[in-house]
This record gives structure tokens, C-alpha cells and sequence, in this order.
């Protein structure tokens, strides 16, 4: 279920309520994430994560598959670090 309401002030947007389900582990990634990143809130973290994906469509769902993988591995400490030159040479 949805509810809009107006936004503080006239200039701004109309917006609307939505509710998500999420994964408890997965909230409390995103949870840690949007403190760290310095983000006010969960919500403002996640409307720049959603503006960014529409924005750049061309990162793919395989991107962000490989990114959380890498992550996970970090985390892990399965991860194979690279240097600097090693990135910019696969990167071309």
C-alpha cells in the first residue's frame, strides 16, 4: 500500500510512501552502509541508490552481482588483492 503526501515545501515533489520487504542480513547491510557513507537516513540512502540505478541503467545487474561478490570476499578475507596498476591495466 502506498500513501502520498506533500513534500514540506511547494516547490518540491509530491511523495509516496512504499513499503519493501527485505531480507533481516540484507537491512543490516544497508544499514552499515548509509551510516558509514555518511548518508542521513536509511530512506535518503536508498531514493540515491534507487536515482542512481535509473539514472545509469547501462550498470547492469551483473555489475552489481560482481561488486557484491567482491565484497563478500573482502568481508571474507577470501579476497585476492590487486594493486593499483594490475586495476588500471584490466580496466585498459
Amino acid at each position: 500500500m502506498s500513501n502520498a503526501s506533500a513534500a514540506a515545501g511547494d516547490d518540491e515533489p509530491e511523495t509516496v510512501q512504499i513499503n519493501l520487504r527485505l531480507s533481516e542480513a540484507f537491512l543490516e547491510d544497508i544499514d552499515a552502509t548509509w551510516k558509514e557513507q555518511g548518508f542521513n537516513s536509511r530512506s535518503e540512502f536508498l531514493r540515491y541508490a534507487a536515482r542512481d540505478a535509473v539514472k545509469h541503467p547501462a550498470f547492469s545487474r551483473e555489475g552489481w552481482k560482481q561488486i557484491a561478490a567482491s565484497e563478500h570476499e573482502l568481508r571474507s578475507d577470501d579476497a585476492e588483492l590487486v594493486s593499483r596498476d594490475e586495476v588500471l591495466e584490466m580496466m585498459g
